[in-house]
C-alpha cells in the first residue's frame, strides 16, 4: 500500500526483505535521474544496522543494471567517534557492504572525520567539503539522503533533548549525545531538508512506536520525535516500512 500523508509517500511491505528490495530500487532510481538531470548524484548515506543489507542488495546488483555510480558523490549523514577502519564506523559497514564492490572513484568518497582530536573543527571542515562539491545556494542540496530511525525517534544523529535538534546554521555539527556517552558527528536539519530526496529506510518491530508517533496527529507528540522533524522544503520525502515497523499504524503492506 502506497498512501500520501502532507509531503511524505509513505510505502509498506511485507517484510523487511521486500522493503529492503522497494528502497534499493528507489536508491538506484534516484542515482540514474539525478545524473541524467545534472551528470552528476550527491548522495548521504546512513548509519546503523537497517541500511547494511540495502547496501549489499546493492553491491550485489552493482553490475547488473546500468546505474551509473562513477558518477555518484557519497557522503555520511553521521558518524560515530571512532577510527574509519572501527567496527562501530558507519564508513567501515558502508565501505564493506557497498563502497568496495561499487565502481565509485575513491576521491569522490567522503568519510565523516568524527574521531578528530578537534571535533568542532572537523565538522566544520566537513561542511566546507558539501559545500565545495555540492550545488546549492544558500544551502547545498543533496540529491538523495538515507536515513534511518531508532527506538527513540532519533535520525541521524539527531538525537531527542540534544543541543543539535535546535542549530539554525551550521550545517554539520559534532555533539555529545548523553544516553550514549559518546560523541556523534552530524547532518543537521537545515542540510537535510534542503535535499531534494530524503528516504526513510526503517524495519523491525522495536520502530514501531517512534513509527506511529512520527506519522500519527498529535503535534505535541510528534515534536518529541527527531525523525518526524525532518521534512524537505522543496524536494521529496519517502518512507519505506516493513510490516513490523508499520504495525502500530493504520497502514498495510503493499500487494505483493
Amino acid at each position: 500500500m502506497t498512501a500520501k500523508r502532507a509531503t511524505a509517500e509513505v510505502i509498506v511491505m511485507s517484510s523487511a526483505e521486500r522493503a529492503t528490495d522497494e528502497a534499493a530500487a528507489l536508491f538506484k532510481q534516484a542515482i540514474s535521474h539525478a545524473v541524467a538531470d545534472r551528470r552528476v548524484c550527491n548522495v548521504a548515506l546512513a548509519g546503523g544496522t537497517t541500511p547494511h543489507d540495502l547496501y549489499q542488495k546493492l553491491a550485489d546488483d552493482v553490475y547488473d543494471c546500468d546505474v551509473p555510480w562513477a558518477s555518484v558523490n557519497v557522503f555520511f549523514g553521521d558518524e560515530r567517534d571512532v577510527p574509519h577502519d572501527h567496527v562501530d564506523s558507519n564508513y567501515h559497514m558502508a565501505q564493506r557492504a557497498l563502497l568496495d564492490h561499487a565502481p565509485i572513484p575513491p576521491e569522490q568518497i567522503n568519510p565523516m572525520p568524527a574521531d578528530a582530536e578537534d571535533l568542532a573543527a572537523a565538522a566544520a571542515e566537513y561542511e566546507q567539503i558539501i559545500r565545495r562539491i555540492v550545488p546549492g545556494e544558500p544551502i547545498p542540496q543533496f540529491d538523495l539522503i538515507l536515513l534511518g530511525i531508532g527506538g527513540d525517534g532519533h535520525t541521524a544523529s539527531l538525537f531527542p533533548r540534544t543541543d543539535a535538534l535546535a542549530e539554525s546554521h551550521k550545517l554539520v555539527v559534532s555533539h555529545h549525545v548523553p544516553v550514549l556517552g559518546r560523541n556523534r558527528m552530524t547532518f543537521t536539519y537545515p542540510l537535510i531538508n534542503a535535499a531534494r530526496h530524503v528516504m526513510f529506510l526503517i524495519t523491525g518491530e522495536d520502530k514501531a512506536d517512534a513509527v506511529a508517533v512520527a506519522l500519527g496527529d498529535d503535534k505535541r507528540a510528534r515534536k518529541e520525535i527527531p525523525a518526524a522533524q525532518v521534512n524537505p522544503t522543496d524536494g521529496k520525502l519517502t518512507i519505506v516500512l516493513d510490516a513490523a515497523a508499520a504495525r502500530k499504524t493504520d497502514l498495510k503492506p503493499a500487494a505483493e
